[in-house]
């Protein structure tokens, strides 16, 4: 049975995008046949952070109008057999969007055997936020750890509870999990940071992955690569086990403690 899931975000900036492009990654290398959405209408990143902007042709508006077939619009990723990109539209705006529209892709996208439906959220909670999680059976909330990404989380959340169809039709709860993005153990050791318990204290959301802060996930989204495909760097590693976690297997939670040097290792740079 498909599955939607939105990958959302109260503030800009925290990962969102390179969040679904891993993600959605990751399960279609499980073998699931996968489509990741992009919904940011006017300013898509999407193709970009997945390099293959120079073969998108048509977008979502494009299908939602009726001007593209479901197969002219969608983008099949060249490394994953099974991972497919719909990107938005860079001229059109979000009232673009409408529920009638988006329920038809959704529907269109499961008739076709597509296993995940990822949908990469703008942030905020204006229409394109909105179509994006509307039609959610989960929904993964990316945060980053400091107090206005994490307040913002919790209104997200909120929204995901009163304004989805599954709310309004009174169904099963969408299922949220907790992404922390950009993590450092050394700056919460200095209390620069909020902890992953200060961050749970305040959502109370179950906790899928903690990706720690990383040169590496920038250099992936410049070269056009999903950072999960990288498997030597800890980013790489932690989105993979957050992968892992959503398809119910049991992953201890690693790069979230910080080890102080020892006094060698502080003199010969250990």
């Amino acid at each position: 049975m498909a599955k939607v899931i939105v990958v959302t975000s109260g503030k800009g900036g925290v990962g969102k995008t390179t969040s679904s492009a891993a993600i959605g990654s990751g399960l279609a290398m499980s073998g699931a046949k996968t489509v990741i959405i992009d919904f940011d209408i006017g300013l898509r990143n999407l193709d970009l952070i997945m390099g293959c902007e120079r073969r998108v042709v048509y977008d979502l508006i494009n299908v939602i109008n009726g001007e593209a077939n479901l197969q002219q619009a969608l983008v099949k990723d060249k490394r994953i057999s099974d991972l497919f990109i719909m990107p938005a539209s860079q001229t059109r705006n979000k009232d673009a969007l409408t529920k009638e529209g988006v329920e038809k892709v959704i529907a269109d996208l499961k008739a076709d055997g597509f296993e995940y439906i990822i949908c990469d959220s703008p942030a905020g909670i204006e229409q394109g936020a909105m179509m994006a999680l509307y039609f959610a059976d989960e929904a993964i909330v990316t945060t980053n750890p400091e107090v206005s990404s994490v307040r913002d989380s919790d209104r997200i959340t909120g929204m995901l509870s009163s304004k989805s169809y599954r709310s309004e039709q009174q169904l099963t709860p969408v299922k949220v999990h907790l992404l922390i993005t950009r993590y450092c153990p050394e700056r919460v050791e200095k209390e620069e940071m909020l902890s992953i318990d200060d961050i749970n204290d305040l959502l109370g959301i179950d906790l899928l992955g903690v990706i720690p802060e990383s040169q590496d996930v920038l250099n992936a989204s410049n070269l056009g690569e999903p950072i999960i495909l990288n498997q030597d760097c800890d980013a790489g590693k932690a989105y993979q086990d957050a992968v892992d976690r959503l398809l119910g297997i049991d992953r201890d939670f690693r790069f979230i403690t910080y080890e102080k040097k020892g006094f060698l290792s502080r003199i010969f740079g250990g």
